[in-house]
C-alpha cells in the first residue's frame, strides 16, 4: 500500500490507510475523558485475540451499540441489551466481551473519583526512551500489570496486563511512537 506522503510512521501504520489515519490523529495523544477512556478500554478488551484493524473498522458500529460509551447508559444495560448486542453484526458478538463491558461501564460508576483519575495514576512519570524498532516496545510493564490489578480488584473485567498496556499506549499515558516517527514529538498535543 502506497501512505498517502513520504512522512516516517511506526511499520505497524502503514499497510493500510484505517491504520494511518489512526496513528498519525489518535494513538499516543493524550485521552483525559472517562467517556474516551471507557471507549478505549471497551474496544482494547475486545480486540483481545483479535487484530486491532478488525475493531477499528467496527468502531462506529461498536459505538453506536454501545450508547456513544456513555458509562451511566451501558451500566443499566440488561440482558435484553446483551442479547440484542449478540444479534449486532457490526461488532464482534462475544458474550464474555459483551458482559465485560457492561461490568466495566458498572465498575467506572462505583468508583470514588473519575476513571481518568484512576487510569492517569499509572502512567509513569518518567517517560521511556523512545523504542528505535518495534522489538523495542515492551507488551507488558510493571504499570500496565499494576492498572490491571487494580481494576480488576474494582471489578473489572478483561483488563489483563497486556490489555492496561495497549490501553496506556492508545490513551498517550506512554509514547511508544518509533524515534524515527513523524507523530513522536507531536503525540502529547
Amino acid at each position: 500500500m502506497a501512505v498517502p506522503d513520504d512522512r516516517v510512521r511506526c511499520p505497524w501504520a502503514e499497510s493500510t490507510p484505517d491504520y494511518v489515519a489512526y496513528h498519525d490523529d489518535e494513538w499516543g495523544r493524550p485521552v483525559r475523558d472517562d467517556r474516551g477512556l471507557f471507549e478505549r478500554l471497551t474496544l482494547e478488551a475486545f480486540q483481545s485475540g483479535l487484530s486491532w484493524l478488525t475493531i477499528l473498522r467496527k468502531r462506529e458500529a461498536f459505538r453506536r451499540a454501545f450508547a456513544g460509551f456513555d458509562v451511566a447508559t451501558v451500566a443499566a444495560y440488561d440482558e435484553g441489551d446483551v442479547a440484542r448486542l449478540l444479534g449486532d453484526p457490526g461488532i464482534v458478538r462475544n458474550r464474555a466481551k459483551i458482559e465485560a463491558a457492561v461490568a466495566n461501564a458498572r465498575a467506572v460508576a462505583l468508583l470514588d473519583g473519575s476513571l481518568t483519575e484512576l487510569l492517569w495514576s499509572f502512567a509513569p512519570t518518567t517517560p521511556s526512551p523512545a523504542p528505535r524498532t518495534l522489538a523495542d516496545v515492551p507488551a507488558v510493564t510493571p504499570e500496565s500489570t499494576s492498572m490491571a490489578k487494580a481494576l480488576k480488584k474494582r471489578g473489572f473485567k478483561f483488563v489483563g496486563p497486556t490489555t492496561a498496556y495497549a490501553l496506556m499506549q492508545a490513551s498517550g499515558m506512554v509514547n511508544d511512537h518509533l524515534a524515527t516517527c513523524w507523530v513522536r514529538d507531536r503525540a502529547g498535543d
